[in-house]
């Protein structure tokens, strides 16, 4: 798993890459109460706004961490957005992307570099 400096987590496996928030994001945000995803074959590119998420404390986008095409959205966080309270890192992803270049995962915070960040 790596991460980003917007407090997005990314996996990867193979070329396709699964993006959620971190649980500092989560904690920060505090109850998540609306999820809009984006549609699935929209094709995205690193820094582009492509998921809207709202708490009782604000409102905030979530970008593409990479470039690629969103393949894939997790539908349970448009019924349940509190998921993203309960399991941040697991149950609670927000897209799948297929990257156009998965070399560039690399370049990612990797968890020590993500922790020095939010100390």
């Amino acid at each position: 798993m790596k991460f980003t400096e917007n407090h997005e987590w990314v996996s990867l496996e193979g070329d396709i890459a699964t993006i959620g928030i971190t649980e500092h994001a989560a904690k920060q945000l505090g109850d998540v109460v609306f999820v809009e995803l984006p549609e699935p074959e929209t094709v995205v590119a690193k820094g582009d706004e492509v998921v809207v998420i709202e708490s009782v404390k604000a409102a905030s986008d979530i970008s593409a961490p990479l470039d690629g095409e969103i393949l894939e959205v997790n539908d349970k966080l448009v019924d349940g957005p509190g998921l993203v309270n309960e399991d941040p890192l697991g149950a609670a992803w927000f897209f799948k992307m297929k990257l156009e270049d998965p070399d560039a995962w690399a370049d990612l915070m990797d968890e020590d570099e993500y922790k020095e960040l939010t100390e």
